[in-house]
């Protein structure tokens, strides 16, 4: 008599597949700058092309001290995040909003996102800024 149920070596193999997809597609956690963190005089151009690619739903955390303060704002075009031109920026997170377990940010868009701190000469001098652009999940 034939069967027509799976084997259990069949549905161990599935469970498996289905595991391994799940921890594919789970988001992740990113903390800007790794254990440098959000700070005057790190290279986040850099830091992103390192820990590139990013993805949809990933949370971007960063994490920063209050002095000297810091910010995180999101530009809206490459123009003005070359510029430094905050003027139509959208405040993301105070300065205050970086202590502790850091300000959290979901790249829930597919689009570039243009992160840059507006205080003092962080975005022009202290390489402040960051592109990151979140691709999907397959």
């Amino acid at each position: 008599m034939a069967s027509s149920g799976f084997s259990a070596k069949q549905i161990i193999l599935l469970v498996a597949l289905a595991v391994s997809l799940l921890a594919v597609t789970q988001a992740a956690t990113v903390v800007v700058g790794g254990s440098e963190n959000w700070r005057y005089g790190y290279n986040y151009t850099e830091w992103a092309a390192n820990t590139a690619p990013f993805y949809f739903e990933d949370t971007l955390v960063f994490k920063y001290e209050n002095t000297p303060a810091h910010s995180v704002y999101l530009l809206p075009n490459l123009w003005s995040y070359l510029r430094c031109d905050f003027s139509k920026a959208k405040l993301l997170a105070n300065p205050t909003q970086g202590q502790g377990d850091g300000f959290k940010f979901v790249l829930n868009q597919w689009r570039v996102f243009y992160f840059a701190s507006a205080e003092g000469n962080d975005c022009k001098d202290g390489l402040m800024k960051l592109i990151v652009v979140p691709w999907p999940r397959y």
